[in-house]
């Protein structure tokens, strides 16, 4: 049944979640928020959705690149380079990011009648982002059901794996990992050396997956 709406970045785990639970999902929704490489994981959300036959949304959210505070967005400092566990990886923390992309995602599905917000954060993002870590996904899925007549839930299969984890799975299902996008920076290719493509890499090598980034 597709009750659900899910939080497409274009990324390689949501791409992932996209295609690990198409025939749940009725809409998928991409948020325009101002980062380095917004652009090109627009164009990876846009083009897994054609292949699945997902209805696809973009909606800006140009007032967090205008007066949010974060490396990742575009004016911000340099984005640093390292492993997530490294300190200085909180500058690129875009402030309540997913508290505001799955309040809007919830009223999205209650517009539409969908009884899901999916969301693909998994265990490797708690060190470092607040809104994607088991208690927070937790309270803002008790407070969305709250605060929707349906009692609209989010569905965050992917909480308690890793990164390599989710690979395993593309690998699995098919998963083109060519057509999704990481890399802070938003230059035409992966940089290799920020923190999202250390994992990126990381995780493809441990599911056994070679493509040229």
């Amino acid at each position: 049944m597709k009750d659900s709406v899910i939080v497409l970045s274009g990324g390689m785990d949501s791409v992932t979640l996209l295609h690990d639970y198409v025939d749940s999902i009725s809409l998928a929704v991409t948020f325009d928020y101002g980062s380095r490489h917004n652009a090109r994981e627009i164009e990876c959300a846009r083009k897994n959705c054609e292949i699945l036959g997902v209805e696809h949304l973009v909606i800006p959210l140009d007032f967090m690149g205008k007066y949010f505070k974060s490396s990742l967005l575009i004016g911000g400092e340099e984005i640093p380079e390292g492993h997530y566990s490294d300190e200085n990886m909180k500058s690129t923390v875009v402030p309540f990011r997913n508290g505001i992309m799955l309040s809007i995602a919830a009223g999205l599905a209650e517009s539409r009648g969908l009884k899901n917000v999916m969301l693909a954060n998994h265990s490797g993002d708690h060190a470092i982002y607040p809104d994607c870590r088991p208690g927070f996904i937790d309270a803002m899925s008790l407070a969305i059901e709250h605060g929707t007549y349906d009692g609209v839930k989010i569905v965050a299969p992917y909480t308690g794996i890793s990164k390599s984890d989710i690979a395993r799975i593309g690998k699995k299902i098919g998963v083109d990992y060519r057509l999704t996008y990481s890399c802070y920076k938003g230059g035409e290719k992966h940089c290799g050396k920020c923190g999202t493509c250390v994992e990126r890499m990381e995780a493809l090598r441990d599911a056994g997956i070679e493509i040229d980034d």
